[in-house]
C-alpha cells in the first residue's frame, strides 16, 4: 500500500514511518523539517521513505500537490502543534497548523480519484473534560479548556461535518493521548525532560506529581492507527475511534517518574517543582472498547514494560548501539509480543 504521512518527521510520524516500511508499505511522507536531534533523523528514517516532502500543511498548494505527486492509496494526518504549552504562546499558529492544515488534508484527499482511505489523528483531548475516572467514550461530548485542546477538538469536529457533507475516501478519525518511547526530544513533555534530568545526575522536577494520565507506549498506540487504517481501506470502519491504554497504566505523574528512575539505576530521582504553572487536566482517560471489539486491538505492553521500554531505548543509545538499530529491535520486540 502506498501511505502518505503528514508530521513524518515528528516524534510518532518516525516512529509510525518505520513500522509501516517495515511491513512493505511503500510510505511518502510531508512535513516540516525535522528538530535538531530528532528520533527521524537519529534513526535515519529518509532512508526508508518512497518520497519525502518539506512544507507547512498550512498552505494548501503543499498538501495537495504532495497527494497528487505521491497518488496514495491511503492518507494518515499526524502533522500537529501538538504541545500545550506552546499553544499558549503560540495560540494563532497553534489553531492554523491543527484545523487549517487539516482542513487543506481533506480537501486534497477528496479531490483525488485514487485515495482510498484516510485516518484524521486528534488527541484525547478532545473530550470535555469532567474529571469523571471512567474513560471517555468516542460518543461523549468534545470541548476543551487551553488553545491546544480547542485547535484539536475543531479539528475533530471539522473532519465528522466533513465526512456527513463531501464525498471522498472513507475516513476515519483517531483520538489518542500522549505516548512514551524513545527518541522524544520534545520540549515540556515528562518523560524526555525525566531522562534528560537522570542523565546530568541532577533531580528531576514534576509540576504535577498528583496529576493522573494514561500512559501507553507508542507502539501499542500507533499499532492501533494501523489496525484502524486497514480497516477503512477494507469499508470495515469510519468515523470516531479511542486508543488508550488500559486501566491498570492509568497511574500518576509520580508513580511513572519513581519507575523511571527505578529503572534508571545510578541515584536517579524526582522532586516537586516549586511555583505557579499553567493550567493542564489532572485526569483524562479514554474508553477503547470499541477497537478492542470491533478491530481486535488491544494494547501489548503493560505500563511498566512501557517505562522500563522507553528507559531501555535511552540507555541503550547511550551505551553506543545506534538509534535506528535500537529502534528497529524495539519494533521486532513490540510484534513478538503481539505473535506470542
Amino acid at each position: 500500500m502506498r501511505v502518505l504521512i503528514t508530521g513524518h518527521t515528528g516524534f510518532k510520524g518516525a516512529w509510525l514511518s518505520l513500522m509501516m516500511a517495515r511491513r512493505g508499505d511503500e510510505v511518502f511522507g510531508v512535513a516540516l523539517d525535522p528538530e535538531p536531534g530528532s528520533l527521524f533523523e537519529a534513526a535515519l528514517v529518509a532512508d526508508g521513505l518512497s518520497g519525502d516532502v518539506r512544507g507547512d500543511i498550512r498552505d494548501p498548494l503543499v498538501v495537495s500537490n504532495a497527494v497528487a505527486n505521491f497518488r496514495p492509496d491511503a492518507v494518515i494526518h499526524m502533522a500537529a502543534q501538538p504541545l500545550v504549552r506552546d499553544s499558549y504562546a503560540r495560540p494563532r499558529w497553534t489553531m492554523e497548523t491543527n484545523v487549517i492544515g487539516t482542513l487543506n488534508v481533506l480537501e486534497a484527499a477528496s479531490e483525488s480519484d485514487f485515495v482510498r482511505a484516510q485516518l484524521i489523528i486528534t488527541t484525547d483531548k478532545v473530550y470535555r473534560n469532567i474529571g469523571q475516572r471512567a474513560g471517555y467514550l468516542e460518543s461523549d461530548a468534545l470541548g476543551a479548556a487551553d488553545p491546544y485542546s480547542t485547535s484539536k477538538a475543531m479539528a475533530d469536529l471539522l473532519v465528522q461535518s466533513w465526512i456527513a457533507s463531501f464525498s471522498g475516501p472513507p475516513t476515519a478519525i483517531a483520538r489518542a493521548g500522549n505516548v512514551l518511547g524513545g527518541g522524544d526530544t520534545s520540549k515540556d513533555r515528562l518523560m524526555p525532560d525525566l531522562l534528560a534530568a537522570f542523565d546530568s545526575g541532577v533531580p528531576a522536577e514534576l509540576r504535577y506529581p498528583d496529576a493522573v494520565r494514561p500512559w501507553q507506549h507508542v507502539l501499542d498506540c500507533l499499532h492501533g492507527y494501523i489496525v484502524l487504517l486497514d480497516a477503512v481501506t477494507k469499508d470495515q470502519a469510519v468515523g470516531e475511534w479511542n486508543f488508550g491504554p488500559d486501566a491498570g497504566s492509568f497511574r500518576t505523574v509520580r508513580e511513572l517518574a519513581t519507575v523511571a528512575a527505578q529503572a534508571w539505576g545510578d541515584g536517579a530521582s524526582w522532586q516537586e517543582a516549586a511555583g505557579e504553572h499553567l493550567h493542564e487536566a489532572d485526569l483524562l482517560a479514554l474508553d477503547s472498547s470499541k477497537a478492542h471489539k470491533k478491530l481486535g486491538w488491544v494494547n501489548a505492553w503493560d505500563f511498566t514494560r512501557t517505562v522500563n521500554a522507553t528507559v531501555d531505548w535511552h540507555k541503550s543509545v547511550r551505551a553506543g548501539e545506534s538509534p535506528r538499530e535500537t529502534t528497529l529491535r524495539q519494533i521486532e520486540e513490540f510484534y513478538s509480543s503481539i505473535n506470542a
